[in-house]
């Protein structure tokens, strides 16, 4: 079982969130989860988890502790507005990249040697099977 605790409490207006540090104990067992953090935040502070965004966790030396911080906004949409695009994406399912990363790198290559509106066609589907 860990044990949450949040410090330093801050309540933003400005930035329509509040702001915390946070500690969990957890002797003997490994960190948890960002995914488990949030749902935990969240039940604490009554929000819901989609808001809460926990980051910058460490360790403490000899395990047992972690300290990191953690952001509860108001809403989704100053979430959104406010919020940097890596922190956000951390927490959104992965997008399928088109192929690999040589058939991206042909791809591209092929691009450069046509102009205008074909560059839009070679990226589709619309193959020529000829």
């Amino acid at each position: 079982m860990a044990t949450i605790r949040t410090r330093k409490f801050i309540t933003n207006r400005i930035l329509n969130r509040r702001q915390m540090v946070v500690d969990i104990i957890h002797p003997g067992k490994a960190n948890l989860s960002k995914e488990e953090l949030k749902e935990k935040l969240a039940t604490m502070y009554r929000t819901t988890a989609d808001v809460v965004m926990p980051f910058g966790f460490r360790t403490d030396f000899g395990g047992g502790r972690s300290t990191g911080f953690a952001l509860i906004y108001d809403n989704a949409d100053s979430m959104n507005k406010i919020e940097p695009t890596y922190r956000l994406a951390r927490f959104q399912p992965k997008k399928d990249k088109t192929g690999g990363r040589r058939q991206r790198k042909e791809l591209k290559n092929r691009k450069k040697k046509v102009s205008g509106k074909k560059k839009t066609e070679l990226g589709s589907c619309k193959r020529n099977k000829a």
